[in-house]
C-alpha cells in the first residue's frame, strides 16, 4: 500500500487541524524564523535547515487548537507554541547526532551535512532561546510545565540509551522512555492552551492527559513504522532503529514470542549488534510471524482512545474535532 492511501484519511484530519489555525500558524512560524536569527552566521544557517525545511509542525498545532478550545483571543498561545517547536527541534539535532542518524525527514541530517558538534551548540542555541520566549511570556505555570517537559524528554533519551541492545528491559522501562522522551512535550503543548485560556485545574488536566495519550500513540505509530514503512513515508531510513539496536515495543514482542532459534537470532542482531545485509528483512518477517506489528498498533489504538475520552470533558466545536481528528492522523500512518 503506498503512502498516499495510507495516510489519507490521516492527512484530511492534520489539513483540517491547520486550517482551523492557519493565520496563528503562520504567526507563528514567522516568529521562529526571527528568533533562530543570530550574528553568528552558522547557527541560522544550520536552524534553517531543519527548522525552515519543513515538518509538520504537530506540536505547536496542538497549542494553537488547544488555546482555540479553551476560547483563548490574546496572542501568548503563539509565542509558548513557538516555545514548544523550538525545544522539539533541539531534542531532534541532538537525538541524531547521539543515533549518527543520516536522515532528518527524507533530507540529509543537520550533522550529515555540518558535523555532530555544530549540531550539538545549535541545538543547545535553541533551547536556550525557547527558555528566553518563556521568559518574554512571563507567566510561571507555563515556564513551569515547559522546563519540566525539558528535563523529561532528557530523562527519557537517557533511559532509551540505557536500555538500548538490552533484550531484558521490560515494558513498563519501553513505556517510561516513550513518556518521557516523546510525549512529555505533547503533554506540555496542549496543557499550555488550557494555561492561556485560563480554564479551570480539571480541563487543563484533561488537555495535559490527551496530548500524553496521544504522544504515546504516536510513538507507537513511529515504531512500527521503522519496521513497516517505506523511506519516503517515514521520512528516514527504514531499519534505523534495528541497525542502532534500539528496544522498541515491536523487538519486545516478537523476541518474547519467538522460538528458541528467532531469540537467538534477536540476541545476535540486538544485543550483539553483529548484522548481516539480509537480517532487516529476516526481522521484519519475523514480526509479521509473530504479530509484534499488529501488537504495536493495536497499543496505540488504546491510547488514541484514552486520547479521544479526555476531551470528553469539553462541548462540541471546530476545535475539539479538529483536535479529535489528529488522533486519526497519528494512528492512520500505519495503514
Amino acid at each position: 500500500m503506498n503512502a498516499h492511501t495510507r495516510n489519507a484519511g490521516g492527512e484530511d484530519a492534520l489539513e483540517a487541524l491547520i486550517t482551523l489555525v492557519g493565520a496563528d500558524i503562520e504567526a507563528c512560524n514567522q516568529l521562529i524564523l526571527k528568533r533562530m536569527d543570530s550574528p553568528v552566521a552558522l547557527i541560522p544557517q544550520l536552524a534553517a535547515h531543519i527548522i525552515a525545511a519543513g515538518g509538520k509542525r504537530l506540536r505547536p498545532l496542538l497549542t494553537l487548537a488547544a488555546a482555540r478550545l479553551c476560547g483563548h483571543d490574546g496572542e501568548r498561545h503563539i509565542l509558548l507554541a513557538s516555545c514548544v517547536e523550538f525545544i522539539h527541534t533541539a531534542t531532534l539535532l541532538h537525538d541524531d547526532v547521539v543515533d549518527e542518524s543520516a536522515l532528518r525527514r527524507g533530507q540529509a541530517s543537520a550533522n550529515a551535512l555540518f558535523g555532530n558538534k555544530p549540531s550539538v551548540l545549535v541545538g543547545d542555541f535553541l533551547f536556550a532561546r525557547a527558555f528566553q520566549l518563556m521568559i518574554e511570556d512571563g507567566d510561571v505555570e507555563a515556564m513551569r510545565i515547559l522546563s519540566e517537559a525539558s528535563a523529561t524528554i532528557a530523562e527519557g533519551e537517557v533511559l532509551q540509551l540505557m536500555i538500548q541492545n538490552d533484550l531484558t528491559a521490560t515494558e513498563a522501562q519501553y513505556f517510561n522512555m516513550i513518556e518521557g522522551k516523546t510525549a512529555a512535550l505533547f503533554a506540555a503543548a496542549t496543557e499550555l492552551g488550557g494555561v492561556v485560556g485560563k480554564r479551570p485545574a480539571e480541563e487543563c488536566a484533561a488537555l495535559r492527559t490527551y496530548g500524553g495519550a496521544l504522544g504515546i500513540a504516536f510513538q507507537l505509530i513511529d515504531d512500527a513504522l521503522d519496521y513497516a514503512a517505506d523511506e519516503q513515508a517515514l521520512g528516514k531510513m527504514v531499519g534505523d532503529d534495528f541497525r542502532e539496536g534500539k528496544i522498541t515495543l515491536p523487538v519486545m514482542l516478537a523476541f518474547a514470542r519467538g522460538d528458541a532459534a528467532e531469540q537467538v537470532f534477536w540476541r545476535r542482531a540486538i544485543e550483539a549488534r553483529k548484522q548481516e545485509d539480509a537480517d532487516l528483512a529476516e526481522a521484519q518477517a519475523l514480526m509479521v510471524r509473530r504479530g509484534a506489528l499488529a501488537e504495536t498498533v493495536d497499543r496505540a489504538r488504546t491510547y488514541g482512545d484514552r486520547a479521544r475520552a479526555a476531551l470528553d470533558i469539553f462541548p462540541d466545536s471546530p476545535a475539539r474535532r479538529a483536535l479529535l481528528g489528529i488522533v486519526d492522523f497519528c494512528i492512520a500512518r500505519a495503514r
